[in-house]
């Protein structure tokens, strides 16, 4: 069955029109709407909190303007700025899981933004807005991009994150999980369970619980067309070492891949597992396979597959 979702907040928008953002404090899972939209809402639905945001702020060319957003239907694209921004609400918020809603082309309906301190500005006319806005005290620029810092706009509970920058709006990171200063998490992608990532979790990429990713190491969805990716996922309790990687091949459970190793669908991997049939096979045979490791080793030109004991 098909089930939408319904959120009001407020949305940054810029004097020529272009929607910067939009945050919503709470979100909920809806499946009776009929009319889907985003609306501006009056004053009297908004909470007293929300209601002292409201207004122009003309120091940074914007207007900070009271919303409702309602999707009908997640498993259909998003059609706009704020049905993006409410879908990526939802997944910080793990009201929906990665690779559970359409994220298709979603950042075509996103654009750069320069993200400061002191709110969201459009970054062509910024050198402008950066003098006005030194009068209201010292401006840091955090990126022009089209997505923000997750914590910006929401906190989930018990997790840790050593560096704000690495982890994008549209992130799910599960009770438990540990975000190092080197490790990275982007939209729609994350953890199942507590984890430890250490290493860069592209979108599209979802890592089971009890996983360990290393120093520098990656686990990478395939591009398809523009920005989507082919989904990727990562079992329960597995490692990956510092400096390895994987790259559009799913993993079965317990598995571990040593320090180096970069695996992708065509890597020839020398298994080992069958002592009466030792064979040089292509790594998507047996990468979705569970209890496995794949390491470097002095006597083989290739990566080897032993079992996980």
């Amino acid at each position: 069955m098909a089930y939408g979702a319904r959120a009001t907040g407020i949305a940054n928008i810029a004097a020529d029109g272009t929607v910067l953002d939009s945050w919503y404090p709470t979100v909920e899972l809806i499946d009776d709407i009929t009319h889907p939209s985003t609306r501006r809402v009056s004053a009297n639905e908004l909470s007293p909190r929300l209601l002292n945001l409201i207004g122009m702020d003309r120091d940074r060319h914007v207007e900070v303007v009271p919303v409702r957003t309602e999707i009908a239907d997640l498993s259909a694209p998003a059609v706009d700025a704020h049905d993006v921004y409410l879908r990526l609400h939802l997944l910080s918020h793990r009201k929906v899981k990665p690779l559970e809603i359409n994220m298709t082309d979603v950042l075509e309906h996103l654009v750069p933004v320069a993200w400061t301190n002191k709110g969201p500005c459009l970054p062509d006319d910024f050198e402008y807005v950066r003098t006005n806005l030194r009068a209201r005290g010292t401006i840091h620029v955090y990126g022009i991009e089209k997505l923000p810092r997750m914590v910006d706009y929401v906190v989930p509970t018990g997790v840790s994150i050593a560096e704000a920058e690495r982890v994008r709006l549209g992130a799910y990171l599960a009770e438990g999980t540990s975000v190092y200063r080197e490790g990275s998490v982007s939209y729609n992608s994350g953890t199942l369970g507590p984890a430890r990532i250490e290493g860069r979790v592209f979108s599209s990429c979802v890592i089971g619980s009890g996983c360990d990713l290393g120093l520098s190491s990656f686990v990478m969805a395939e591009r398809t067309d523009g920005r989507n990716r082919t989904p990727l996922r990562i079992g329960e309790n597995c490692v990956i070492r510092p400096s390895a990687g994987i790259i559009d091949l799913n993993v079965g459970d317990r598995c571990e891949l040593g320090a180096g190793v970069i695996l992708e669908p065509g890597t020839i991997v020398y298994d080992t597992r069958d002592p009466h049939e030792k064979t040089y096979v292509p790594a998507h045979t047996i990468t979705e396979q569970s209890d496995w490791t794949i390491t470097h080793e002095p006597h083989s030109a290739t990566p080897v597959v032993r079992e996980r004991l």
